[in-house]
């Protein structure tokens, strides 16, 4: 689970407040590092300036024995409880010391120019090596930490309670910030929050909106374009299904409460046996080709796509419509020609589809012609027949579910109005198309498959 707040005007004012505090505290660094080589430097030169001081008041050879007789007047001299001072002669015996806190006399090599070194953690030194005509001195002067320490110590206290209260003030100041920055996505919320099933009509207006929130207002209207199209033809659909299943229902309910009224003959009985059978039928085909259809819409399904013999495929449908095409005296002619990569079970529903529809509906005496054509991106397949045509304002909706151009020609062994449907989803599955045109007398479907 992650620990970050839900709320994004909290997340935005924490990362605000995160950056802040890392930024706030690495100037706090760089300051107090500054602030602690600034006072480093500064102490010793004090203390080169004392050694330089210091040696040259020891080249009068009476001034080390006044201050040996009277040491505070150098202490005095110094102004401070910190500081140090040891004069020490050839046999290393101090001959002045200037010791507030008692620490050892320091063990220091020897050096002919002023050098610096830190004792322990408790002073810093500078010392020199002098000669003298009398013998030669070793002067050394230091300063006690404790008091620099202090100064640091309060300086980093200082800067911690200022870097809380930065980060405190970053982050009511990057919730404010954020808070105000998020209002037009909360107007966002608000205007897609009054868009319900009776009202998806309406769009988000984004003529106000910021440029960050203009790309989505465009997809969530894009969305509901989407979801209303799809609302609507859901609807349709659910009237559409109502509607042909009510026809048969109703065929059955009808019969069978005739029937029940009176004792009927044996004859009678199964008369009603069979025409109840033919509904059941015509239902069983009907909820067959809704769940194929169902499939075939799937974005994710699968096809498994072969190589398939074209003459072949469409010889087999002619055999398999041989006895419907006598009955309606026509007879289905085989034009294809090559191959094609498709799925050979989705290619025959389809094909036979648009055959059962042209022996169905074509003229008597007539043929239904299957034929192929290869173009440099497309294979196209047309099944033509002659016949009644079809009006125009028909065609943009001939491959809707359920659509039927004339409802009283709906013959008991069709699709139910959805076999057209069904030959536009194996097409889109294949990544193809399917297109009719109807003239005077043929009229052509034709499926693009691409190559």
């Amino acid at each position: 689970m992650s620990l970050l707040p839900r709320s994004l005007s909290l997340r935005l004012a924490l990362m605000f407040a995160l950056v802040s505090t890392a930024l706030l505290g690495a100037i706090g660094f760089y300051l107090y590092q500054s602030l602690e080589r600034e006072i480093a430097w500064r102490d010793d030169q004090a203390l080169l300036g004392r050694l330089e001081r210091m040696a040259a008041l020891l080249d009068d050879s009476d001034s080390i024995e006044v201050l040996r007789e009277r040491p505070q007047l150098y202490a005095n001299m110094l102004g401070n409880r910190d500081s140090l001072l040891w004069v020490l002669g050839e046999s290393g015996a101090p001959l002045i010391e200037i010791n507030p806190v008692q620490l050892a006399i320091p063990q220091l090599p020897p050096a002919d120019h002023p050098r610096l070194e830190d004792l322990g953690d408790q002073a810093r030194l500078a010392w020199i090596h002098i000669e003298r005509p009398r013998g030669g001195l070793t002067l050394i002067a230091g300063k006690l930490l404790g008091e620099r320490e202090q100064m640091l110590a309060a300086y980093r206290l200082k800067l911690w309670l200022a870097l809380a209260t930065g980060a405190l003030l970053a982050f009511l100041l990057g919730w404010l910030v954020s808070e105000r920055g998020l209002r037009p996505v909360r107007q966002l919320t608000r205007r897609a929050l009054a868009i319900d099933v009776q009202h998806l009509h309406l769009r988000i207006e984004d003529s106000a909106e910021l440029s960050e929130l203009r790309a989505l207002s465009e997809a969530l209207n894009q969305m509901l374009a989407r979801l209303e199209a799809g609302f609507a033809q859901l609807s349709r659909f659910s009237e559409d299904l109502a509607h042909e299943m009510r026809t048969p229902l109703s065929n059955l309910m009808g019969q069978t409460q005739q029937t029940l009224r009176r004792v009927r003959s044996l004859e009678d009985y199964q008369s009603l046996l069979a025409s109840n059978q033919e509904e059941y039928e015509r239902l069983a085909r009907m909820i067959n080709n809704m769940l194929f259809l169902a499939r075939t819409e799937q974005v994710d399904a699968a096809i498994h796509r072969q190589d398939i013999d074209l003459a072949e495929t469409v010889e087999q449908l002619g055999d398999y419509f041989e006895g419907v095409a006598e009955e309606q005296q026509m007879r289905v002619v085989n034009e294809a020609s090559g191959s094609l990569h498709a799925d050979p079970d989705l290619l025959r529903r389809a094909l036979a589809n648009l055959i059962a529809n042209a022996l169905r509906y074509g003229a008597t005496g007539t043929e239904v012609r299957v034929s192929c054509e290869r173009t440099a991106d497309n294979v196209v397949i047309t099944v033509e027949n002659s016949g009644e045509p079809i009006a125009a304002e028909h065609l943009p909706r001939l491959f809707d579910r359920f659509y039927r151009c004339d409802p009283s020609r709906a013959q008991p062994g069709d699709s139910g109005g959805l076999g057209l449907a069904i030959v536009r989803s194996i097409m889109q599955l294949h990544g193809g198309e399917v297109r009719v045109t109807s003239d005077a007398s043929v009229t052509c479907f034709s499926l693009s498959f691409p190559r």
